[in-house]
């Protein structure tokens, strides 16, 4: 995995990118390529790769050209059929210099064009110089895996793997968008192509760009997927499940592809241990796997790791994820995702990553994916819960489902039934709202946009963050079933820009460390997409036919058990007590005034009460994470110009063309 760079004038005739530009946006990310970098120049384009090697260690620094340089790529990511691919580049005629996927890719483009990303099987984000054309081509993979944002400036385009790049141009403005605070405070993310600064956006997944003649052109290549009752599967479980062994071990063989040691994540939950049982049990009996253990016992899952290490025999090692380390490795988190956030949970992913890359692993396969993919989250139980007591509003039975999905909520003696029917209630025409199973978590974190300053406040004015994700919906959405509608939701608002981002790139990438995820195999998205929904979710047992499938590879004891949300501490990490450090300083009335994104006063308030021992809701908990995330995020990239965290780098290797 790498990070890539570049800036393209629009027009002719001004002065070419030059070699400090790109060495400095490059070295802004050089932690996501630490191995060796290079640029290519021209009289339009400048093109930085940090490189992380893991396949093709020889010979495989970027930028690749083609045999007659006039195509040039740099690439952040794995083709993972590339030796699939290749033999039919061959037979066309194409020649190769290096055994790298990358330049696998670079003539998979120059033979078929943008169609050529729908035979790719992998995850990536890229950039194609056509020097005979004067085209520009950028793409990214189907589900957001890898990022890629790009801005316009001075008539340049500048793009890049992370924004802090984008950021080391001194004419790119930094401005925080009060939209996407908005945005994030309502739904945890911004919306697709949304980022927290004001004209800087990501290219959203599955969507490719052309730049020609100083026009931009992007589209779409992939779509997620959705069947209707008469196009799903036709077949029996028994069959839909040896269909399912059959592509889900395929994608993790492809997934193994590499020059060098590949480990894997194992949480304890179902689909880390399934993933780490089809490798332990299919390819690599020596296997290295890598946990994370809580100080607080409410987060832990040690018990099931130890189950499912005794029962394959793997080399596996632990980080233990204190309130201090939590705390103390925030910041640094928040300058790795360039976004605020809502939970903590990033941050042991951090340690976690950390430690694989102590232990000399570039390379981890994770579970992440299944649960948006074969319906594992609560959200989507309580969709059907809400749904089934729609059908008698006045039952006083089917409501209390909703207290053995959320026990750790109503530990609380005085939210019983009261509590229920004001917060859970369907009233009339909610079943109607395309966003019904969404709707509840949206207005209940979007509470927190009352801290928002009487400024920020009102230049949101009028906006209404829903509104423009539901213009982001496909046609006929409304028609869907409602488990469908929910899937889509959490896929293309959650997953790419929270989870595959906040919780997966960013984190991993900061130690320079790759993860695969074989459950986002598009195939197996395709494949998950046509199961009918009472196979994914049977009666409340979520991810039903998945656990059917591979009963007897886990031992039931971990196959069987409730599901666990990944979460991690908050109150306990800022409030139990702490030391005065950077929290009580970026906290403060007088920081809070700077910024002048919060109310000091009611952010105060909200302080007050935890440091005098009191106890916050879920809500006010992702409170205090958003404001400081908030106010972190401005101080790395507003307050403070970003600076990278290694020297500024010499590359290993340049590429002048003359025009």
């Amino acid at each position: 995995m790498c990070g890539i760079s570049g800036i393209l004038n629009l027009t002719p005739n001004q002065q070419p990118p030059t070699p400090n530009q790109l060495t400095s946006m490059v070295s802004a990310i050089r932690h996501r390529g630490p191995d060796e970098s290079g640029i290519y120049l021209d009289d339009r384009i400048g093109l930085g790769h940090a490189r992380l090697s893991i396949i093709g260690l020889q010979g495989g620094g970027q930028p690749i050209g083609n045999e007659d340089g006039t195509l040039w790529i740099i690439y952040n990511g794995e083709v993972f059929n590339y030796i699939e691919l290749k033999p039919d580049l061959l037979a066309k005629g194409h020649r190769f210099t290096t055994d790298t996927d990358t330049e696998v890719l670079l003539h998979l483009y120059e033979e078929y064009g943008p169609a050529c990303l729908e035979k790719i099987n992998g995850q990536f984000s890229l950039a194609i110089w056509d020097n005979r054309k004067k085209e520009l081509f950028l793409a990214r993979d189907r589900v957001g895996i890898r990022p890629f944002f790009y801005t316009q400036c001075n008539n340049q385009l500048l793009f890049a793997s992370e924004i802090k790049a984008l950021l080391t141009h001194p004419q790119v403005p930094r401005a925080i968008d009060p939209k996407a605070l908005h945005q994030i405070f309502t739904f945890w993310t911004t919306l697709r192509e949304g980022t927290l600064f004001e004209n800087i956006h990501e290219l959203p997944p599955g969507h490719y760009m052309t730049v020609k003649g100083g026009r931009i052109d992007c589209r779409a290549f992939w779509t997620i997927p959705y069947y209707a009752p008469d196009q799903r599967w036709q077949g029996t479980l028994p069959e839909a499940g040896e269909a399912l062994r059959e592509l889900l071990l395929d994608a993790v063989r492809l997934r193994l592809r590499a020059d060098v040691p590949v480990g894997a994540y194992l949480s304890g939950g179902l689909d880390s241990s399934l993933i780490t049982a089809l490798i332990s049990r299919n390819f690599n009996n020596q296997l290295k796997t890598f946990s994370i253990g809580f100080q607080e016992g409410d987060f832990d899952e040690s018990s099931y790791q130890r189950q499912m290490i005794a029962h394959l025999g793997t080399d596996h090692q632990q980080t233990l994820a204190t309130n201090q380390l939590i705390r103390e490795n925030f910041p640094d988190v928040i300058y790795h995702c360039e976004k605020p956030i809502l939970r903590t949970a990033p941050v042991p992913l951090y340690l976690l990553s950390r430690l694989v890359r102590d232990n000399n692993f570039k390379v981890v396969l994770t579970g992440e994916g299944a649960d948006e993919v074969f319906g594992g989250y609560n959200i989507f139980k309580e969709a059907k819960i809400r749904s089934f007591w729609a059908k008698q509003p006045r039952s006083t039975q089917r409501p209390r489902l909703l207290q053995k999905l959320y026990p750790y909520i109503f530990k609380n003696a005085s939210r019983g039934s009261a509590f229920l029917y004001a917060f859970y209630a369907v009233k009339p025409g909610d079943l109607e709202d395309p966003c019904f199973s969404h709707r509840i978590r949206w207005n209940n974190t979007g509470k927190n946009t009352g801290f928002f300053s009487n400024d920020l406040a009102a230049a949101l004015s009028g906006y209404a963050p829903d509104e423009q994700a539901l213009a982001n919906l496909p046609p006929n959405f409304s028609t869907r079933d409602t488990l469908s509608r929910a899937q889509y939701l959490e896929m293309d608002i959650f997953l790419s820009n929270y989870l595959l981002s906040s919780q997966g790139d960013r984190p991993a990438m900061a130690h320079s460390l790759e993860i695969r995820l074989p459950f986002l195999d598009y195939r197996v998205i395709d494949f998950a997409a046509r199961m009918p929904p009472h196979w994914k979710i049977n009666g409340l047992n979520e991810k039903y036919i998945l656990k059917k499938s591979f009963q007897g590879l886990i031992p039931d004891t971990v196959r069987t058990r409730p599901k666990q949300p990944y979460r991690a501490p908050i109150q306990e990490v800022f409030f139990n007590p702490g030391p005065s450090d950077y929290v009580d300083a970026l906290l403060s009335e007088e920081n809070l005034k700077k910024t002048n994104l919060f109310d000091p006063l009611k952010v105060t308030r909200l302080l007050h009460k935890y440091r005098n021992g009191g106890h916050g809701s879920e809500v006010q908990n992702m409170a205090v994470v958003g404001i400081l995330s908030t106010q972190l995020a401005h101080h790395h990239f507003i307050a403070n110009t970003p600076t990278p965290n290694t020297q500024h780098i010499t590359p290993n290797k340049i590429i002048q063309k003359q025009p």
